[in-house]
C-alpha cells in the first residue's frame, strides 16, 4: 500500500516536492525503527526513485545516503553507477563499497568519478594501485595529494611512466612525504625529459648540447638523492637506488666519478658492487686498498672503463687527503678533490682520457660556481648582521 501510494503520488508531483520527498524517505529509513516489511517496502520506493526522470531526486538520495554505513547497499551502489556529479558523492564517502566496485567504478568512470574515489579518506594499496593504471591524469593528481592514500613504490612510479610529462603530478608527488629514492630519481628523469623537450622545441640549444645539460643534472640530482638516502636508509637504501639507477641504464662512469668527487664514497661502492656482483664488505675492503691488484680486478670485474683506472685512484687517492667531508652530506663536488684529480690525470693523455679531462674541467667549473654562490650567501647574511647591529646602535643613539 506505502509503495503504490507513494509512487501514484511521485506520478503527478512536482520536481520540487518530489525531491523534498526522496530525501524524506531516505532519512526516515536511516532514523526510523522500521520493522522488517516496512524496510523492504521502503527500498522498493528508493529503487522505484532511481528511475525518476530527474536527477535532483537521485542527488537528494545521495546527499542522504553518501556517509551512511545504515543506508540500502543496493541503492548506494546504484548511484554509484550514476552520472558523476551524483556518483563523485557516494564514491568519496561511503563505507559501504567495498574495494572491488570501487576499482570497478574507477574502471568506467570518468576523471570526476576517478577523483573521488581518489579523495576517499582511506585508499588502500590495492585500490590506490588500481587507480595509478588506469586513473586519469587529474585522478592520479589527486590521488598523489591525498595523505591517505597507501601508495606504494611501483604506484608511483607507474603514475610517472604514464603522466610524467605533467607538471602538476610531479609536484603532487614531491609533495608527499618519505618519497623512496627510486621515485625521486624517476621524478628527476621526467622532469630532465620535459625540460629537454621544452628546450628542443624552441631550438633554444643543439640536441648535443642540450643532451649533455640534461645528463649532468640528472647525475647531480642522483647524488644529492643517494646522499640524502644514505642519511635516511643506509647502505641498504643506497644499494637499492644502485639497482633502479641500473635498470634505467644511469649508472655511467660519470656518476661514479662524480659521486667519488663529492665525497660520496657509500655511492661508488654501491656501485662496484652492483656492477660485480660482488658482497659489499668484500667491495668495501677492495676499495680502501685502492691502489692494489685487488681494486684493480674489482674494477675490471664491473666493467669500468680499463683505460679510467687512474683517475678513479687519483679520486680515492684525494678522498684519503682531504678525508670524507669533501661537501656537505656527500651531495656537492669538492673543488679541492677536483683540482686533485686533474693534477694527477694531467700526464695522462688521449681518447678517453682527453674526454676525462673535459669532464674534470667541467666540474671544477661548477664547484668554483658553487664556492662562490656559498660565500656570495655568507657574505650577505653577515652584511645584514652588521646593518641590523647598526641601526640598534643608532636607535640606542637616539
Amino acid at each position: 500500500m506505502i509503495v503504490r501510494n507513494f509512487l501514484q503520488w511521485a506520478q503527478t508531483a512536482p520536481t520540487a516536492l518530489r525531491v523534498e520527498g526522496a530525501a524524506a524517505l531516505a532519512r526516515a529509513y536511516l532514523v526510523s525503527d522500521l520493522d522488517a516489511p516496512m524496510k523492504r517496502e521502503a527500498e522498493t520506493v528508493l529503487a522505484a526513485l532511481l528511475d525518476d526522470p530527474s536527477p535532483l531526486v537521485r542527488r537528494a538520495l545521495a546527499k542522504v545516503f553518501a556517509s551512511a554505513p545504515d543506508a540500502p547497499h543496493c541503492i548506494v551502489s546504484a548511484l554509484a553507477n550514476d552520472q558523476s556529479d551524483i556518483a563523485a558523492m557516494v564514491l568519496s564517502r561511503s563505507p559501504l563499497l567495498g574495494e572491488s566496485e570501487l576499482i570497478d567504478c574507477a574502471a568506467v568512470g570518468d576523471v570526476f568519478s576517478q577523483s573521488a574515489i581518489a579523495l576517499r579518506a582511506h585508499v588502500p594499496t590495492g585500490l590506490a594501485s588500481a587507480i595509478a593504471e588506469i586513473g586519469a591524469c587529474e585522478a592520479l593528481i589527486s590521488l598523489a595529494v591525498n595523505p591517505g592514500a597507501e601508495l606504494p613504490a611501483f604506484a608511483m612510479r607507474r603514475m610517472i611512466e604514464r603522466f610524467g610529462d605533467d607538471a602538476q603530478l610531479r609536484e603532487a608527488l614531491l609533495s608527499r612525504p618519505f618519497l623512496p629514492a627510486a621515485v625521486r630519481v624517476d621524478l628527476v628523469e621526467a622532469t630532465a625529459a620535459s625540460l629537454a623537450s621544452f628546450v628542443l622545441d624552441r631550438d633554444w640549444l643543439s640536441p648535443e648540447r642540450t643532451r649533455r645539460i640534461m645528463q649532468e643534472a640528472r647525475d647531480k640530482a642522483n647524488i644529492v638523492i643517494a646522499a640524502t638516502a644514505n642519511d635516511s636508509e643506509g647502505r641498504r637504501g643506497v644499494r637499492m637506488l644502485v639497482g633502479h639507477l641500473r635498470r634505467k641504464a644511469r649508472l655511467t662512469p660519470s656518476l661514479a666519478l662524480r659521486a667519488l668527487l663529492s665525497g660520496n664514497r657509500a655511492l661508488f661502492e654501491a656501485t662496484l658492487a652492483e656492477l660485480s656482483g660482488l658482497d659489499e664488505e668484500k667491495v668495501a675492503g677492495l676499495t680502501r686498498d685502492f691502489d692494489g691488484a685487488g681494486f684493480a680486478a674489482l674494477y675490471a670485474r664491473a666493467g669500468m672503463p680499463a683505460n679510467l683506472l687512474p683517475a678513479y685512484r687519483a679520486a680515492l687517492e684525494s678522498q684519503r687527503a682531504f678525508g670524507y667531508a669533501g661537501a656537505p652530506s656527500g651531495a656537492r663536488l669538492s673543488l679541492a678533490m677536483v683540482q686533485r684529480v686533474l693534477t694527477s690525470c694531467d700526464g695522462i693523455k688521449g681518447g678517453e682520457l682527453d674526454r676525462l679531462t673535459a669532464l674534470l674541467r667541467r666540474f671544477e667549473a661548477e664547484a668554483l660556481r658553487e664556492d662562490a654562490r656559498e660565500a656570495a650567501a655568507a657574505l650577505t647574511s653577515a652584511s645584514l648582521v652588521d646593518m641590523a647591529a647598526l641601526e640598534a646602535q643608532l636607535l640606542v643613539a637616539a
